[in-house]
């Protein structure tokens, strides 16, 4: 859990979530040029940074209540299944092996664990 002066960055699973959005972040950058600005590319990597994102506001914002980081926790949980989504859509197309979406999917499936976990624990405040 993250305290009053801990960085989000102690949290595993934004550990996690970062490490797998730079994953999505170096992959995405071959997917065709159509799909950079605005498509599939565009798409997966704006919402791999998201799950992040939220997680870092939402901890900042949380210096002041456990109520408005328990919101971006669940925020958070809608990234990412907006990632598994794109995932998703990144393998049908053939824009990523099979095997690596399947090991996004898989990244974001113990993600979601963790943050759902998270929420409960902010819960019992």
């Amino acid at each position: 859990m993250v305290e009053k002066r801990q960085d989000v960055w102690a949290l595993a699973v934004f550990g996690r979530a970062y490490a797998v959005s730079l994953q999505i972040h170096r992959a995405s950058l071959q997917f065709p040029k159509v799909e950079q600005y605005g498509g599939v590319a565009d798409q997966v990597r704006r919402a791999s940074k998201s799950v992040c994102a939220l997680l870092a506001e939402g901890a900042g914002r949380q210096l002041g209540s456990k109520v408005e980081f328990r919101r971006y926790v669940t925020m958070a949980l809608g990234s990412v299944e907006e990632c598994k989504l794109w995932c998703h859509y990144a393998a049908d197309l053939g824009y990523a092996e099979a095997g690596q979406a399947q090991g996004w999917h898989a990244e974001y499936e113990e993600i979601a664990r963790m943050l759902q976990g998270l929420r409960r624990h902010l819960l019992s405040f």
